[in-house]
């Protein structure tokens, strides 16, 4: 596959300047930015990750995750390489902290290949752009989100919400629902944690909002990082205040992986936090930890269960064919 140029960058000095992200990267000839795949070939700035895939796979859609979104139907994820954060404990670190080349991604994938493969299972919704951060493969992933939405299949954005205004509305145009990562809910935890800033996600966040797409959050719940009562309490009460309270929060499991060896997150812990971001948001998960009922929606109206889950598993009981409530018909998921 020939090389492809990538979009969003300016000729700077003897290098050039990545728009992509807030980091913007000053990349002098033969190195590549903080993402590790958008490189300075002879002035030109090149997608290294272009059709380089390192994972492929039909995915439950509760394991991106979106409890709110096609509940019970699969879709097929597509991974690359690079990260444009330095998450100390990223748990798909052997990819996200790798260059293309690292992993040896010697097959280049045409984005017809990709729509052919999504529409060789008739469960799936579309295809989640996820595992690694797809912004940073943005050429690739509208390619392929411009013919998934040709051919009626959804596109879910699974991302650390790290990309500047312009290029976000570009994925805006072409994105049916996103999962984001919130890292925290400071300067601080982002700068020291993620090798970020907070403040663009928060703008992603609201863009996203207002676009009208689907949107559910994950908060990876890191102990002594992000798990303080006032910083977790500030970041429900903002969801809830710029989102909306019927924005979906995932409070995730931090497990020991790459440059963090702490404990896991007590299970004490995210029951704690469940119940205070409960207090200002109307559906709230805990993940990547068998905890009972706490995977589990219920109508945010009339308390009934809607859906029941465990692990993967999906077993739908009070839903009607348009995601409401069969009690008292408050939407509650899009199904359709």
């Amino acid at each position: 596959m020939e090389m492809k140029e990538a979009r969003y960058y300016e000729k700077e000095g003897e290098g050039v300047k990545c728009l992509l992200c807030p980091h913007g990267c000053h990349i002098r000839e033969g190195n590549a930015g903080i993402c590790r795949v958008r490189r300075n070939l002879k002035g030109r700035l090149i997608a290294e990750s272009y059709g380089r895939l390192s994972s492929i796979h039909f995915d439950p859609v509760e394991k991106k995750p979106l409890y709110h979104f096609f509940p019970g139907r699969t879709i097929l994820s597509i991974g690359s390489a690079g990260c444009n954060m330095r998450c100390r404990c990223c748990q798909n670190y052997g990819i996200s902290q790798s260059p293309v080349g690292g992993l040896g991604m010697a097959k280049a994938h045409e984005a017809t290949d990709i729509i052919r493969m999504a529409r060789g299972d008739a469960d799936n919704i579309g295809i989640a752009y996820t595992y690694n951060e797809p912004v940073i493969s943005i050429e690739f992933m509208t390619d392929v989100a411009r013919l998934a939405h040709a051919e009626g299949l959804k596109n879910v954005i699974v991302s650390n919400g790290y990309v500047n205004p312009s290029p976000m509305e570009e994925i805006l145009s072409l994105a049916d629902a996103f999962n984001i990562d919130l890292k925290g809910f400071s300067e601080d935890v982002y700068t020291a944690f993620a090798g970020a800033r907070l403040e663009p996600v928060l703008q992603t966040l609201r863009k996203i909002r207002q676009s009208g797409r689907h949107l559910e959050i994950t908060c990876l719940v890191v102990p002594s990082v992000n798990d303080g009562e006032e910083s977790f309490a500030e970041m429900a009460e903002w969801i809830a205040a710029e989102l909306g309270r019927e924005t979906i929060l995932h409070l995730s499991r931090y497990y020991p992986a790459f440059r963090m060896a702490v404990p896991s997150t007590p299970p004490q812990t995210l029951e704690r936090l469940y119940r205070l971001a409960s207090q200002k948001l109307d559906y709230v998960y805990v993940g990547n930890i068998n905890m009972g009922n706490y995977q589990d929606t219920r109508c945010k109206s009339c308390g009934r269960t809607l859906i029941r889950r465990s692990g993967y598993r999906v077993s739908m009981e009070g839903l009607n064919p348009d995601g409401s409530c069969t009690a008292c018909a408050n939407a509650v998921v899009t199904m359709n």
